[in-house]
């Protein structure tokens, strides 16, 4: 398979074939006749590979990390299960910042309804953001 055909293959851009390819994700032999990289199923599989340890939030490092595990013959299970159990807290801790970001951004527009649009004059580029961080501080 050439690029074109492992991103339709893979469902993800010729781009991002290449971006495995460069971190050593993924590998491709050269077509002798005209240079061009040539994949095989495996790095099929392991694109696959790769886009599920996505969904999982896995990083990119990380999913080298994987791969280099079990190319070298040893289970990655184990530091895989370490791994995700150390991403869990964390993910908990994002979603409830992005909770208490939310509440923010709907308390500011609940306020905003009863305040009128401003016109930039000099002083004040948008008062609505200006006058909420007044508020905040106070």
């Amino acid at each position: 398979m050439r690029v074109i055909d492992l991103a339709k293959k893979a469902n993800v851009t010729s781009e991002t074939v290449r971006h495995y390819t460069r971190l050593g994700l993924i590998h491709a032999q050269r077509d002798p006749n005209n240079g061009y990289q040539i994949y095989d199923n495996t790095a099929f599989t392991r694109m696959q590979f790769i886009q599920q340890s996505r969904t999982l939030g896995f990083s990119l490092k990380q999913i080298e990390e994987i791969l280099d595990q079990a190319d070298s013959g040893d289970s990655p299970c184990p530091m895989v299960r370490d791994l995700l159990e150390k991403k869990v807290p964390e993910t908990k801790a994002k979603i409830a910042q992005l909770q208490a970001h939310l509440a923010t951004m709907e308390a500011a527009l609940e306020h905003w309804e009863s305040m009128p649009n401003g016109t930039p004059d000099g002083h004040s580029i948008c008062c609505l953001i200006e006058e909420w961080e007044d508020r905040k501080k106070s």
